[in-house]
């Protein structure tokens, strides 16, 4: 059995006002090499990104768009002010999202099929899920 009788009713150690405490952060920067798992975090994080599958429109839907596009083309010189509904597809895992731009349309690209904004902001035609004209 140890005693302890010697060191029971010693004062707690004071921290050196010379040697300050080393921030906790500090601390587990030491033991960071030792990490086992380089790159699992991400990993996990990926995995738990959503994505959704571009949708198929319908008829009306698409006549709706090309009503919206001759809209713009008819009226490109006043740089009609619109908000989009696009699908961006995703770099890394299969499917996308839909985001929404609103801005100035500054011409129609027919040859690349690209809506061409006043910012220099592209988006490809066939992508477009809805177009909203705002009145200026």
């Amino acid at each position: 059995m140890i005693k302890l009788d010697d060191i029971i009713n010693l004062p707690h150690h004071e921290p050196s006002i010379k040697h300050p405490r080393m921030s906790i952060e500090n601390r587990v920067a030491i033991f960071a090499p030792f990490a086992a798992l380089t790159g699992f975090n991400d990993a996990i994080d990926e995995s738990s990104r959503i994505t959704i599958d571009k949708k198929i429109l319908s008829d009306d839907e698409m006549i709706s768009i090309n009503d919206k596009l001759n809209y713009i083309e008819n009226n490109i010189n006043s740089n009609p002010l619109v908000k989009i509904t696009y699908f961006m597809e995703d770099s890394i895992k299969d499917g996308g999202s839909y985001l929404e731009y609103t801005g100035n349309v500054k011409k129609i690209d027919i040859n690349n099929s690209k809506l061409i904004f006043t910012n220099k902001k592209n988006i490809n035609i066939n992508d477009i899920y809805c177009i909203e004209i705002i009145e200026n």
